[in-house]
Protein backbone atom coordinates (compact mmCIF):
# COMPACT_ATOMS: atom_id res chain seq x y z
CA UNK A 1 0.00 0.00 0.00
CA UNK A 2 1.32 3.60 -0.80
CA UNK A 3 0.39 6.22 1.33
CA UNK A 4 0.77 9.94 0.48
CA UNK A 5 0.36 13.31 3.09
CA UNK A 6 -0.42 16.55 2.38
CA UNK A 7 0.23 18.74 4.98
CA UNK A 8 1.23 22.36 6.02
CA UNK A 9 3.76 20.75 8.74
CA UNK A 10 5.32 18.18 7.31
CA UNK A 11 7.72 16.91 10.17
CA UNK A 12 5.14 16.67 11.86
CA UNK A 13 5.19 13.07 11.03
CA UNK A 14 8.82 12.39 11.96
CA UNK A 15 7.88 10.71 14.95
CA UNK A 16 4.42 8.85 14.50
CA UNK A 17 5.73 6.98 11.24
CA UNK A 18 9.15 6.43 12.47
CA UNK A 19 8.03 3.30 15.34
CA UNK A 20 6.39 0.48 15.68
CA UNK A 21 4.24 -1.61 13.22
CA UNK A 22 4.28 1.23 10.83
CA UNK A 23 7.77 1.44 10.38
CA UNK A 24 8.60 -2.14 10.14
CA UNK A 25 6.15 -2.42 7.48
CA UNK A 26 8.06 -0.01 5.45
CA UNK A 27 11.15 -1.79 5.97
CA UNK A 28 9.22 -5.19 5.07
CA UNK A 29 8.17 -2.81 1.87
CA UNK A 30 4.87 -3.81 2.68
CA UNK A 31 3.89 -0.04 3.09
CA UNK A 32 5.31 3.43 1.30
CA UNK A 33 4.04 6.33 2.79
CA UNK A 34 5.49 9.69 1.97
CA UNK A 35 4.68 13.12 3.28
CA UNK A 36 4.29 16.55 1.06
CA UNK A 37 4.52 20.03 1.92
CA UNK A 38 1.66 21.94 1.02
CA UNK A 39 3.33 24.94 0.82
CA UNK A 40 5.51 23.81 -1.82
CA UNK A 41 2.41 24.48 -4.35
CA UNK A 42 1.90 28.00 -3.77
CA UNK A 43 3.09 30.85 -5.71
CA UNK A 44 3.23 34.34 -3.82
CA UNK A 45 6.64 34.97 -1.80
CA UNK A 46 4.84 34.53 1.42
CA UNK A 47 3.57 31.03 0.48
CA UNK A 48 0.09 31.12 1.36
CA UNK A 49 -2.32 28.42 1.44
CA UNK A 50 -5.07 29.91 3.06
CA UNK A 51 -7.57 32.71 3.03
CA UNK A 52 -10.57 34.44 4.28
CA UNK A 53 -13.87 33.02 3.27
CA UNK A 54 -16.63 34.54 1.12
CA UNK A 55 -19.25 35.60 3.52
CA UNK A 56 -17.12 36.71 6.09
CA UNK A 57 -16.54 34.17 9.45
CA UNK A 58 -13.81 33.78 11.90
CA UNK A 59 -10.42 32.55 11.30
CA UNK A 60 -8.92 31.38 7.73
CA UNK A 61 -9.47 28.46 5.52
CA UNK A 62 -7.17 26.12 3.38
CA UNK A 63 -7.23 27.27 -0.43
CA UNK A 64 -8.23 25.32 -3.14
CA UNK A 65 -5.50 26.18 -5.64
CA UNK A 66 -2.30 24.85 -3.54
CA UNK A 67 -4.45 21.30 -2.87
CA UNK A 68 -5.24 20.44 -6.28
CA UNK A 69 -2.11 21.51 -7.81
CA UNK A 70 -0.67 18.79 -5.23
CA UNK A 71 -2.46 15.98 -6.51
CA UNK A 72 -2.05 16.61 -10.17
CA UNK A 73 1.25 16.67 -9.52
CA UNK A 74 1.45 13.23 -7.36
CA UNK A 75 -0.59 11.94 -10.83
CA UNK A 76 -3.32 11.07 -8.62
CA UNK A 77 -6.55 9.92 -11.32
CA UNK A 78 -9.48 11.83 -11.85
CA UNK A 79 -12.54 11.63 -9.09
CA UNK A 80 -14.29 9.10 -12.43
CA UNK A 81 -11.47 6.78 -12.38
CA UNK A 82 -11.79 6.39 -8.83
CA UNK A 83 -14.94 6.17 -8.63
CA UNK A 84 -15.28 3.42 -11.49
CA UNK A 85 -13.29 1.19 -9.27
CA UNK A 86 -10.74 1.57 -12.78
CA UNK A 87 -8.23 3.06 -10.01
CA UNK A 88 -7.46 1.46 -6.89
CA UNK A 89 -6.70 4.30 -5.27
CA UNK A 90 -8.82 6.86 -2.75
CA UNK A 91 -8.27 10.70 -1.55
CA UNK A 92 -9.54 11.08 1.96
CA UNK A 93 -9.99 14.86 3.42
CA UNK A 94 -9.56 14.73 6.68
CA UNK A 95 -12.10 17.21 8.55
CA UNK A 96 -14.44 17.45 11.92
CA UNK A 97 -17.75 17.23 9.54
CA UNK A 98 -16.41 13.82 8.17
CA UNK A 99 -17.71 10.04 8.46
CA UNK A 100 -16.32 8.90 12.19
CA UNK A 101 -13.58 6.52 11.32
CA UNK A 102 -13.56 2.87 12.70
CA UNK A 103 -12.27 -0.28 12.44
CA UNK A 104 -14.64 -1.83 9.24
CA UNK A 105 -13.32 1.57 7.43
CA UNK A 106 -9.70 0.74 8.18
CA UNK A 107 -10.13 -2.49 7.02
CA UNK A 108 -12.06 -0.85 3.47
CA UNK A 109 -9.61 1.53 2.85
CA UNK A 110 -6.71 -1.45 3.47
CA UNK A 111 -7.74 -2.53 0.00
CA UNK A 112 -6.28 -0.03 -1.74
CA UNK A 113 -3.14 0.30 -3.79
CA UNK A 114 -2.90 3.90 -2.93
CA UNK A 115 -4.48 6.24 -0.42
CA UNK A 116 -4.05 10.45 -0.41
CA UNK A 117 -4.55 11.67 2.83
CA UNK A 118 -5.33 15.55 2.82
CA UNK A 119 -4.76 17.30 6.31
CA UNK A 120 -7.19 19.65 6.97
CA UNK A 121 -5.96 22.90 8.77
CA UNK A 122 -6.94 26.31 10.42
CA UNK A 123 -11.21 26.71 10.23
CA UNK A 124 -11.75 24.15 7.53
CA UNK A 125 -10.88 23.86 3.80
CA UNK A 126 -12.27 25.06 0.25
CA UNK A 127 -16.00 23.14 -0.04
CA UNK A 128 -14.64 22.54 -3.49
CA UNK A 129 -11.38 20.23 -2.48
CA UNK A 130 -14.21 18.20 -0.58
CA UNK A 131 -16.83 18.19 -3.47
CA UNK A 132 -14.43 17.89 -6.47
CA UNK A 133 -11.31 16.54 -4.69
CA UNK A 134 -11.41 14.20 -2.06
CA UNK A 135 -13.99 10.49 -2.10
CA UNK A 136 -14.80 10.91 1.14
CA UNK A 137 -14.53 12.87 4.49
CA UNK A 138 -13.23 11.30 7.59
CA UNK A 139 -12.70 11.90 10.92
CA UNK A 140 -11.81 9.98 14.42
CA UNK A 141 -13.89 11.15 16.50
CA UNK A 142 -16.47 13.93 17.95
CA UNK A 143 -14.01 16.65 19.11
CA UNK A 144 -11.92 19.30 17.20
CA UNK A 145 -8.34 19.50 16.46
CA UNK A 146 -6.25 22.14 15.22
CA UNK A 147 -5.37 19.79 12.26
CA UNK A 148 -6.28 16.73 10.77
CA UNK A 149 -2.07 15.82 10.85
CA UNK A 150 -2.96 13.54 14.44
CA UNK A 151 -5.48 12.10 12.32
CA UNK A 152 -4.30 11.57 9.44
CA UNK A 153 -1.58 9.31 11.59
CA UNK A 154 -4.04 7.32 13.81
CA UNK A 155 -5.58 6.41 10.12
CA UNK A 156 -2.64 5.30 8.37
CA UNK A 157 -1.27 2.80 11.58
CA UNK A 158 -5.10 1.34 12.01
CA UNK A 159 -4.66 0.36 8.03
CA UNK A 160 -0.90 -0.63 8.03
CA UNK A 161 -1.40 -3.03 10.36
CA UNK A 162 -4.59 -4.79 8.13
CA UNK A 163 -1.89 -5.01 5.58
CA UNK A 164 -0.97 -9.01 5.19
CA UNK A 165 2.52 -9.48 7.06
CA UNK A 166 2.65 -6.24 9.21
CA UNK A 167 1.62 -8.31 11.74
CA UNK A 168 3.80 -11.33 13.19
CA UNK A 169 0.46 -13.55 13.84
CA UNK A 170 -2.02 -12.98 10.86
CA UNK A 171 -5.08 -13.91 13.76
CA UNK A 172 -3.88 -10.75 15.99
CA UNK A 173 -6.04 -8.34 13.75
CA UNK A 174 -9.19 -10.34 13.44
CA UNK A 175 -9.57 -11.25 17.26
CA UNK A 176 -9.36 -7.51 18.39
CA UNK A 177 -12.03 -5.04 19.67
CA UNK A 178 -14.41 -4.09 16.74
CA UNK A 179 -13.41 -6.69 14.64
CA UNK A 180 -16.62 -7.10 12.73
CA UNK A 181 -18.68 -10.52 13.48
CA UNK A 182 -18.74 -11.20 9.87
CA UNK A 183 -15.35 -11.01 9.58
CA UNK A 184 -14.59 -13.80 12.55
CA UNK A 185 -14.10 -17.31 11.20
CA UNK A 186 -15.81 -20.20 14.21
CA UNK A 187 -12.63 -20.45 16.76
CA UNK A 188 -10.92 -24.28 15.96
CA UNK A 189 -10.55 -26.98 18.57
CA UNK A 190 -7.38 -24.83 19.75
CA UNK A 191 -8.27 -21.37 19.79
CA UNK A 192 -9.31 -19.29 22.84
CA UNK A 193 -9.14 -16.00 21.02
CA UNK A 194 -12.21 -14.02 18.97
CA UNK A 195 -13.58 -10.87 19.57
CA UNK A 196 -16.92 -11.22 16.98
CA UNK A 197 -17.49 -7.72 17.34
CA UNK A 198 -17.12 -6.85 20.71
CA UNK A 199 -14.56 -5.19 23.22
CA UNK A 200 -11.37 -7.45 23.98
CA UNK A 201 -11.28 -9.73 27.12
CA UNK A 202 -8.97 -9.09 30.17
CA UNK A 203 -5.88 -10.57 29.52
CA UNK A 204 -3.47 -11.75 32.52
CA UNK A 205 0.29 -12.48 32.50
CA UNK A 206 2.64 -13.84 35.46
CA UNK A 207 2.40 -13.58 38.50
CA UNK A 208 -0.52 -15.56 38.89
CA UNK A 209 -0.94 -14.10 42.76
CA UNK A 210 -0.38 -10.56 42.15
CA UNK A 211 -0.51 -8.58 46.02
CA UNK A 212 -3.67 -10.76 46.73
CA UNK A 213 -5.10 -10.09 43.36
CA UNK A 214 -5.61 -13.41 41.30
CA UNK A 215 -5.63 -14.51 37.65
CA UNK A 216 -9.07 -16.10 37.53
CA UNK A 217 -9.16 -19.84 37.76
CA UNK A 218 -10.94 -20.62 34.52
CA UNK A 219 -7.56 -19.55 32.75
CA UNK A 220 -5.53 -21.46 34.71
CA UNK A 221 -7.94 -24.84 34.37
CA UNK A 222 -6.18 -25.51 30.74
CA UNK A 223 -9.73 -26.24 29.51
CA UNK A 224 -9.99 -24.21 26.34
CA UNK A 225 -13.95 -24.42 25.90
CA UNK A 226 -14.46 -23.09 29.54
CA UNK A 227 -11.59 -20.33 28.60
CA UNK A 228 -13.31 -19.48 25.47
CA UNK A 229 -16.33 -19.06 27.40
CA UNK A 230 -15.17 -17.11 29.89
CA UNK A 231 -13.36 -14.85 27.59
CA UNK A 232 -16.43 -14.57 25.40
CA UNK A 233 -18.30 -13.70 29.08
CA UNK A 234 -16.21 -11.06 30.24
CA UNK A 235 -15.64 -9.43 26.45
CA UNK A 236 -19.83 -9.16 26.65
CA UNK A 237 -19.73 -7.72 30.04
CA UNK A 238 -17.05 -5.22 29.76
CA UNK A 239 -19.03 -4.02 26.06
CA UNK A 240 -22.35 -4.26 27.91
CA UNK A 241 -20.56 -1.60 30.91
CA UNK A 242 -18.26 0.57 28.33
CA UNK A 243 -19.62 0.10 24.85
CA UNK A 244 -23.35 -0.70 24.86
CA UNK A 245 -23.67 0.90 21.27
CA UNK A 246 -21.97 -1.85 20.27
CA UNK A 247 -24.58 -4.23 21.01
CA UNK A 248 -27.62 -2.71 19.70
CA UNK A 249 -28.92 -3.98 16.96
CA UNK A 250 -25.89 -6.47 16.25
CA UNK A 251 -25.67 -10.50 15.63
CA UNK A 252 -24.13 -10.62 18.85
CA UNK A 253 -27.04 -9.05 20.70
CA UNK A 254 -29.57 -12.19 21.61
CA UNK A 255 -26.06 -13.80 22.44
CA UNK A 256 -24.92 -11.26 24.88
CA UNK A 257 -28.14 -11.91 26.94
CA UNK A 258 -27.61 -15.18 26.98
CA UNK A 259 -23.98 -15.38 28.23
CA UNK A 260 -25.16 -12.81 30.52
CA UNK A 261 -27.58 -14.64 32.24
CA UNK A 262 -25.37 -17.56 32.25
CA UNK A 263 -22.54 -15.42 33.70
CA UNK A 264 -25.13 -13.93 36.50
CA UNK A 265 -26.47 -17.25 37.37
CA UNK A 266 -22.68 -18.99 38.40
CA UNK A 267 -22.10 -15.71 40.40
CA UNK A 268 -25.44 -16.81 42.54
Amino acid sequence: MKADIVTIFPDFFRGPLQHGITRRACEMGLAEIRVHDLREFTHDRHRTVDDRPFGGGEGMVLKPEPVFECLESLGVPSCEARKSGAARESVILLSPQGQRFSQAVAQELAQFERLVFICGRYEGVDERVAEFLADRELSIGDYILSGGELAAAVMIEAVTRLLPGALGNEASARQESFTDVADVQVPGPDSTCGSGGLLDYPHYTRPADFRGMKVPEALMSGNHEEIRRWRRERALEKTRANRPDLLDGTAVNQDAEKSLARAKRKTR
